[in-house]
């Protein structure tokens, strides 16, 4: 899955590149955008009282990000267990690779209030298969 965004002013730091935390702004964008583009909108999810919290993450930095450049943020799927999950995320400037990064997220449920982890559903692992590295 494809997520494109242009690089802001505010999202540069007094170097005139993008401000790392930045990027994890982005891939968290990105995975929203990933549900909905399956058709399970994090809002949706939320009012059936379903969530996808952040278990761990990571970021390269491989090229300085600029101000103004359009990114292109490409979405994978590495790994679907039971119960968690983990994307990659690339993005890039044309053909620059700024920077490499993934999230491991659970699938959990909220109804009793504090998030529990819960399988992730067959149909939801159907359609996240898409996009697995080395599938499709």
């Amino acid at each position: 899955m494809e997520y494109r965004f242009k690089i802001r002013f505010g999202d540069t730091d007094a170097a005139g590149i993008v401000y790392y935390p930045n990027f994890y702004r982005w891939m968290d964008e990105a995975t929203h955008e990933f549900f909905q583009s399956l058709g399970y909108p994090t809002d949706q999810l939320m009012s059936k009282k379903l969530a996808t919290p952040l278990v761990e993450a990571n970021c390269v930095f491989k090229s300085p990000g600029l101000f103004n450049r359009e990114i292109v943020l490409t979405t994978k799927v590495e790994m679907i267990r039971e119960k968690v999950f983990k994307l990659i995320h690339h993005f890039k400037d044309g053909e620059t690779v700024l920077a490499e990064g993934y999230e491991v997220r659970a699938w959990v449920s909220l109804e009793s209030g504090k998030p529990k982890a819960q399988p992730i559903p067959e149909d939801v692992k159907k359609k996240m298969e898409q996009y697995l590295i080395g599938g499709n």
